[in-house]
């Protein structure tokens, strides 16, 4: 399965809750440090350990990804991804961004925001359009191939709460802008991988 992966220039890779999409990007990794001795590999990791279940599972992953990608280095950015992008990205290395989806948690709903929201019964979502400006113009600039993760959350029932709705509109509009900007998006589902746009 390793050998039969292309690398694209920029690809972005969504599903859904364990649709096997990091492991389309560790396997694009492995498959790039695999091409060429002078190839490296970097993931800028965007999850903040909220808690101790997050701080449990940031962990699990880091021990997993040592062992089915040796070579993949990690990064922790959870908010300023642009400019993480512009500093790591060269010819010779691939870059894995996992995930978008945290990113804009990150961004939308801290954890300290939250918390005060849910004393005041207020929420006011912070403008987007820079960060996500920023974002796009790091993707098409990046000097080296990039593989970007992010989550499909908009198939299922319209979720209640306003502060919910907000975040899953702002990510179908994140999805959107991000796969008109790469050059191959694909979808995972049941660890199978659907070329959506450009050659698979």
């Amino acid at each position: 399965m390793v050998d039969a992966l292309t690398i694209a220039r920029s690809e972005l890779v969504l599903g859904g809750q364990k649709s096997g999409k990091s492991r389309r990007a560790e396997l694009l990794a492995k498959t790039w440090l695999a091409a060429s001795p002078q190839h490296k590999a970097t993931l800028i990791a965007t999850g903040q350990a909220w808690d101790a279940e997050m701080r449990q599972r940031i962990t699990r992953h880091q021990r997993e990804r040592a062992e089915r990608v040796p070579g993949l280095q990690t990064v922790e950015e959870p908010r300023l991804l642009a400019e993480a992008i512009a500093t790591h990205s060269r010819s010779d290395t691939l870059l894995v961004v996992d995930c978008l989806t945290l990113w804009l948690t990150n961004w939308l709903m801290p954890f300290e925001a939250a918390a005060e929201s849910h004393e005041s019964n207020r929420f006011s979502a912070p403008d987007m359009s820079a960060p996500i400006a920023m974002l796009l113009g790091a993707i098409r600039n990046a000097l080296g191939p990039l593989v970007l993760v992010g989550n499909e959350i908009g198939l299922g029932v319209i979720p209640l709460g306003r502060e919910v709705r907000t975040f899953v509109d702002a990510l179908g509009r994140l999805n959107q802008d991000v796969a008109q900007t790469c050059e191959r998006v694909t979808l995972m589902a049941a660890g199978l991988p659907l070329t959506l746009k450009g050659a698979a």
